[in-house]
């Protein structure tokens, strides 16, 4: 069983990464916003408690088989961290990160998010916080936080300039001794 958690700020790329690595690993892929967030319309409006998030995503990581969670659990996943066989953190340009962010509010909510509609100021908030990542201190999801929380990890840390394309990415994972060793292990 392999046990990967890809990070990094929103728009780095953690949950299409996730996904390839998921697919060619033949393993589970679990993103943190499924956990942390109740299912709304708006989304990403109301966040679940914290011991239900807890006891959903152990409920997942507890199945046969491995997986792959994407996002950020800082400050609530604490119970995961010591199944982790390799963490995966994600950076890039802040510029470009923004972009993909840009896109990605408008391909998913297209007129919802623009003037007058109803996740216009959601919207605003929410690519104002992303923006932010670099320099926000370490109360909060941002680059400070992560690099603290790496510091504390006891998984090998394999850190990605996720402007490179996606299977280059996954190729630099599966590679990875702690992941090539697991995959190894699975086959037999």
């Amino acid at each position: 069983m392999v046990h990967i958690h890809v990070m990094g700020a929103s728009g780095s790329g953690t949950t299409s990464l996730a996904l390839v690595l998921a697919e060619r690993l033949d393993i589970a892929h679990l993103d943190t916003d499924d956990f942390f967030w109740l299912p709304t319309d708006p989304p990403f409006t109301t966040p679940r408690d914290a011991d239900q998030r807890i006891r959903l995503l152990l409920e997942e990581t507890s199945r046969p088989g491995g997986w792959v969670l994407s996002g950020s659990a800082l400050k609530w996943g604490m119970p995961l961290e010591p199944l982790y066989d390799l963490i995966v953190f994600l950076r890039i340009e802040p510029e470009l990160r923004m972009a993909r962010i840009r896109a990605r509010e408008v391909a998913r909510y297209g007129d919802r998010i623009g003037p007058g509609g109803d996740m216009e100021v959601k919207s605003g908030q929410f690519l104002e916080w992303a923006a932010s990542y670099d320099t926000a201190g370490p109360e909060r999801r941002s680059l400070s936080a992560h690099e603290q929380w790496l510091e504390t990890q006891t998984a090998p840390v394999l850190r990605l300039d996720s402007s490179l394309e996606i299977d280059d990415l996954a190729a630099q994972v599966l590679l990875h001794p702690a992941i090539a060793a697991g995959a190894v292990r699975r086959r037999r």
